[in-house]
């Protein structure tokens, strides 16, 4: 689950990190009063589940897709800028007056990055946060590296561009230290980056408090990435962040009940909506046209590598799990029939604990609850196949048969080429 960069900023600040002063707005009025409370002299900025706010264009819903197009081909001439006519999802105000000029430009509309895709974002809130004079940006966020089996601490004194930019330019520039998960965090580790990056004396100290509250924030709310970028040095010589990320493992949301409460459904995919309010957990929508229903996720990933290695495009990632009710399968062939691209579905079951029986019956049922005009191409093996195969003949429905995953993937590609 992502959070917004507003609320990623308040949990690190609860965790000890600094940040810039700032609060969240919802209209042009709000942005003024805060940046009246500030100074005057703020930065405004979309909050979106997304990145390249900066260099995004605001526009009617209408004219997302161009303009994603004219960011494409051309970002010197279209990509927002901070200040002037070209309005970006970041702007600079040095009044309250600009500050609620700026609100009003970017509340309400769509904002289209590189990563928003053509469909952008609506702007519900903006940021109003104090300018910084920074003299110095660096990159740092917290993971839960999988490999090692502990947290990783990742650092980089080329902060304020995208860090997959620096790791394919200069990757050395990036240094990793992970915490050990028996002893936990140590300040050493907060000493050893500082050195790395060039901190040294105060600014060094700051630095260890700010890489301490960053493991404190990843682990007390069971993120899977905390990031600051940038991290800024400021001309007054004080460590501060400036931005912020933080993503939460889906999977601990049961026990962190405020933080789901700050999920943004309006951010995410409508289709991934529906699919978790249905039971349907492990479900990411794509942009191909056949459908899939597989058990287990390695084989949905194989799946989707053979749809593709048979010249189609998978419209989803399903992994419909160990399956003993079949109105999960029901559930997971409306969520797939939602989506108007998906031309055929493959449903591709490699029976252990999940019984073929059980998925025949959900296939049949979802065809007496729905109206399924794609074709459907099964390929089952496994627990209880004569059954389901059974179950399929009585049914009399016209569902195209494979043995082998390349035969169903090649029936998939050539039924949704027919539809």
């Amino acid at each position: 689950m992502k959070l917004h960069e507003y609320q990623a900023r308040d949990l690190l600040a609860k965790h000890g990190v600094p940040v810039t002063a700032g609060r969240v707005a919802a209209t042009p009025a709000e942005a003024r009063k805060i940046a009246e409370e500030l100074g005057g002299k703020v930065v405004v900025k979309a909050q979106i589940h997304a990145g390249g706010r900066g260099k995004g264009r605001l526009v009617a819903q209408s004219d997302t897709a161009d303009m994603y197009q004219k960011l494409i081909s051309d970002p010197e001439n279209y990509s927002g800028k901070v200040r002037g006519d070209r309005v970006g999802g970041v702007r600079l105000a040095d009044t309250a007056e600009e500050a609620e000029q700026a609100a009003a430009a970017i509340l309400g509309k769509h904002l289209v990055s590189i990563q928003t895709g053509p469909e952008g974002k609506l702007v519900k809130n903006v940021l109003v946060a104090e300018q910084t004079d920074i003299a110095k940006e660096y990159y740092l966020a917290a993971i839960i590296d999988g490999m090692q089996g502990c947290p990783l601490i990742m650092a980089s004194a080329e902060g304020g561009q995208e860090i997959e930019v620096v790791a394919h330019n200069n990757p050395e520039a990036i240094v990793r230290m992970a915490v050990p998960a028996a002893a936990g965090y140590s300040p050493y580790i907060g000493r050893t980056l500082a050195a790395r990056l060039g901190f040294t004396g105060d600014q060094a100290d700051q630095f260890g408090k700010v890489v301490e509250g960053l493991y404190r924030t990843l682990m007390a709310t069971d993120a899977s990435l905390v990031e600051i970028n940038p991290l800024a040095l400021t001309a007054d010589g004080r460590v501060v962040a400036v931005d912020a990320k933080l993503n939460i493992d889906d999977n601990a949301l049961f026990r962190q009940k405020e933080l789901a409460a700050l999920r943004d459904l309006d951010e995410e995919d409508p289709l991934e909506v529906k699919a978790q309010q249905l039971g349907v957990a492990n479900f990411i929508k794509l942009d191909g046209n056949i459908g899939c229903i597989v058990n287990g996720a390695g084989l949905a990933m194989a799946t989707m590598d053979t749809i593709k290695l048979a010249g189609g495009e998978p419209a989803n990632f399903l992994d419909i799990g160990t399956v003993n009710d079949p109105q999960r399968v029901v559930n997971a062939m409306k969520v797939i029939l939602e989506d108007p691209a998906v031309k055929a579905i493959l449903v591709n079951i490699f029976g252990g604990m999940a019984r073929v029986d059980i998925i025949a019956q959900g296939v049949i049922e979802a065809h007496r609850q729905m109206k399924i005009d794609v074709p459907v191409v099964m390929r089952l093996v496994g627990t209880n196949l004569a059954e389901g195969e059974q179950l399929i003949k009585e049914s009399g429905l016209p569902l195209i048969r494979a043995n082998g995953l390349f035969e169903a993937a090649k029936k998939a590609v050539e039924a949704a080429g027919a539809a």
